[in-house]
């Protein structure tokens, strides 16, 4: 079931590097900005993609965000894609936190579970909700 929405960020897909062909494999990197817990943040990360032999997509990375105080929360993910039309990439998965800040400790007990699209420019949006 899912509870409340934890975060929302915006941002910018920023390195694409091949990996692999046979399967298709790509690493992606990206920064945003966004909320989360109510709390400003700016974020990056870097996800692995493999092309499954259905055409889906399977993600794994990681990344971290930092609060306009210092406070940073990483997180290591794992989701599903597509490719839809345009160039757009959609992405469904599980997040899980780390952080040592008093105000985010809440993070360190909830998975996220998350919508993470790419348009066809690069722009990336992604939403976390506790999953309960």
């Amino acid at each position: 079931m899912l509870g409340e929405l934890l975060g929302e960020s915006r941002g910018k897909r920023i390195v694409r590097r091949a990996l692999s062909s046979d399967p298709p494999k790509v690493e992606v990197s990206f920064e945003d900005s966004g909320k989360m817990l109510g709390t400003d943040t700016n974020g990056f990360g870097t996800y692995v993609a493999v092309v499954r032999p259905d055409g889906t997509l399977f993600g794994e990375g990681n990344g971290a965000m930092v609060s306009q105080d210092g406070d940073m929360i990483s997180w290591t993910g794992y989701g599903l894609g597509k490719f839809k039309e345009h160039g757009v990439v959609s992405y469904r998965g599980i997040l899980f936190f780390r952080t040592a800040s008093e105000k985010l400790a809440r993070l360190n007990s909830v998975g996220g579970v998350f919508e993470y699209d790419v348009d066809a420019e690069g722009n990336t949006h992604s939403k976390v909700w506790e999953w309960k």
